[in-house]
């Protein structure tokens, strides 16, 4: 990790509780507020900052946790959990060949780095369980984007600059290029993934205070969040209320 001197006051946990309270605000744009206009974009932006956020913890999850296997068990399990409240929230078919969470990308990119970093398995093995992993994620939020993110931060655990570049590198080659050739500037708020930057800069490399409800909670708010969200949207007024109010 950089080192940053008195600077490094982020916890691992701070670090969680930002990027779910952001992407809380990023889904709330998402489904309630107009499309293609300022406002949404301005959340969204910020809103770009928890991906690389929860790839890197992934990463430092499979650095250490004291059981990677119930680790992968635990991440495909919330993948499964997470399919539904997130295709009906975001108005997707319920195949997961037509979409799915990006729990399902975090699990395959905790798949990858185990793969990468494993002393018993050759190259050519590691590189085949690589893309494996970023050809199965095709169709989850995030797809081998995350999966690379994960596999990088991994990689290179212990030397934040190589981290750091790997992800710049991933993300203007694999994210950015690609979206700003499909749909133009118009999603000029996808830039907000390198806001991470100097948040990860300044992380402590300390996990915080532990508590068995934090520890359950980043597990439960994802699938939880979406659900209470799809209520919002189906069974109030709200985004009727919000239109009217943004007119």
């Amino acid at each position: 990790m950089m080192n940053l001197g008195n600077n490094n006051f982020f916890t691992a946990n701070k670090l969680k509780v930002l990027a779910m309270v952001l992407m809380l605000i990023d889904h709330f744009a998402l489904i309630f507020l107009p499309a293609n206009t300022l406002l949404p974009m301005q959340l969204r932006f910020f809103g770009r900052i928890v991906a690389p956020v929860i790839c890197f913890f992934i990463a430092e999850g499979y650095c250490y946790t004291s059981n990677r296997a119930k680790y992968i068990a635990r991440l495909l399990v919330l993948a499964l959990v997470s399919h539904v409240p997130f295709n009906i929230a975001f108005g997707l078919p319920l195949s997961p060949l037509k979409g799915t969470s990006v729990i399902w990308a975090l699990a395959l990119g905790l798949i990858a780095v185990t793969a990468l970093k494993s002393v018993t398995i050759r190259l050519p093995l590691k590189l085949a369980i690589l893309f494996l992993c970023c050809a199965s994620s095709y169709t989850a939020n995030w797809n081998f984007v995350a999966v690379l993110w994960i596999a990088a931060f991994g990689f290179f655990h212990g030397n934040f600059r190589r981290q750091i570049l790997a992800f710049c590198v991933i993300g203007m080659v694999f994210h950015l290029s690609l979206v700003y050739y499909r749909f133009g500037l118009s999603h000029w708020y996808q830039i907000g993934i390198f806001l991470a930057i100097p948040l990860l800069a300044l992380y402590n490399g300390k996990l915080g205070q532990k508590s068995k409800v934090l520890a359950s909670g980043f597990y439960v708010f994802y699938p939880l969040h979406l659900l209470v969200l799809y209520f919002l949207e189906r069974a109030t007024p709200l985004k009727e209320i919000i239109s009217r109010l943004l007119e």
